[in-house]
């Protein structure tokens, strides 16, 4: 009897900017999530660097850092042969899906894109058009995959209830063409800086870099916020309020936890016990990345043709899907004068 084939796996597509050295808050809240997928998932992952425009920038800089970024995820474990890896200007047909998509998408959607307003809060001087249609730029990057599901945090839910109303006003004008991606929730616990008060970030300097030395990574667990009630090394703790604890969920054992569970809530150990435990975990991950970064860099060739290969596999999706949006636009058939395509 023959052997029944497998359903076709359902497609994922994630996207991140090429804004500099990945740190732990990337790592914990999505690229280990995105190294898990791969398995179960036909994954697309892209390096959004047109994204990244919409900030002021120096463009021999935003070529540096996409290489690096691409070399960064591969040591993380995004393994090409798995996954399709590629630099989202490389794949032309995403803006000019964008601009499809805009037709369909209202101003007022738009301004009601509560990143949006955030920005233009914080930079009053940079208030640009490609903020202001961000989310469109986003759908198109979704759906010209036709992704099932993309993953995502709750900072970006909003930007993906708009890409699945924007379906659901283009299907309904030029038929159906796409389907609604869904969110893909991760269930990571919420990370907190090393501070204990505000989402890891570089800018808040609360988080610790992919790339720092072993020394430097000890300076500032040392110096991570625990719980609060622990003010004497002999007061008892609540691991559930520290966030250390919350980091030896990524980084320890079953085993481990449990010996600093016990240890907290009986002043068994102190806080700096409890680091320099976490920073074996942590150490012990780094350690790997650094090993295959070094690896990458000794062959700084073989990022550019990862990433080429990339780009012509996901080309290769998105021009199908490009056929089927230009018919339905009406702007690429028979009797329409069109240039030969010049992208190799």
């Amino acid at each position: 009897m023959p052997a029944q084939e497998s359903a076709p796996r359902e497609t994922i597509f994630s996207g991140i900017q090429p804004s500099g050295e990945l740190h732990l808050g990337n790592y914990l809240g999505a690229i280990r999530n995105w190294v898990a997928l791969q398995s179960s998932y036909r994954c697309f992952f892209c390096i959004v660097d047109y994204h990244a425009i919409t900030q002021p920038f120096e463009p021999d800089a935003l070529i540096r850092r996409v290489r690096e970024m691409a070399c960064d995820l591969i040591a993380c474990g995004i393994d090409p042969a798995k996954s399709t890896l590629f630099v989202q200007s490389a794949v032309r047909e995403h803006t000019e899906l964008a601009w499809a998509l805009a037709s369909v998408t209202g101003y007022g959607e738009l301004g009601r894109m509560t990143q949006f307003k955030d920005k233009a809060e914080k930079n009053p001087d940079n208030i640009n058009a490609g903020l202001f249609t961000y989310p469109v730029l986003q759908a198109a990057d979704i759906l010209i995959y036709h992704a099932t599901k993309v993953p995502v945090g709750e900072d970006q839910r909003q930007h993906l209830e708009l890409a699945r109303e924007i379906v659901r006003k283009w299907n309904a004008r030029f038929g159906e063409t796409f389907r609604e991606p869904e969110a893909l929730y991760s269930s990571t616990p919420k990370i907190l800086g090393l501070d204990g008060q505000a989402k890891m970030s570089k800018s808040l300097g609360n988080t610790i870099s992919l790339r720092e030395d072993d020394e430097a990574v000890w300076n500032k667990l040392r110096t991570a916020a625990t719980d609060p009630a622990r003010v004497r090394r002999t007061d008892v703790g609540d691991p559930d309020k520290c966030n250390v604890f919350t980091l030896h969920k990524f980084f320890s054992t079953d085993e481990r936890q449990a010996e600093v569970r016990k240890g907290c809530t009986t002043a068994g150990i102190g806080c700096i016990e409890c680091k320099k435990w976490l920073l074996e975990g942590v150490k012990a991950d780094l350690d790997r990345i650094r090993a295959r970064r070094a690896e990458l860099l000794a062959k700084p060739d073989a990022i550019d043709e990862i990433l080429a290969d990339g780009a012509r596999r996901a080309r290769a999706v998105a021009a199908q899907t490009m056929v089927l949006v230009r018919d339905r636009l009406g702007v690429d058939r028979p009797g329409n004068a069109r240039l030969p395509d010049s992208q190799p």
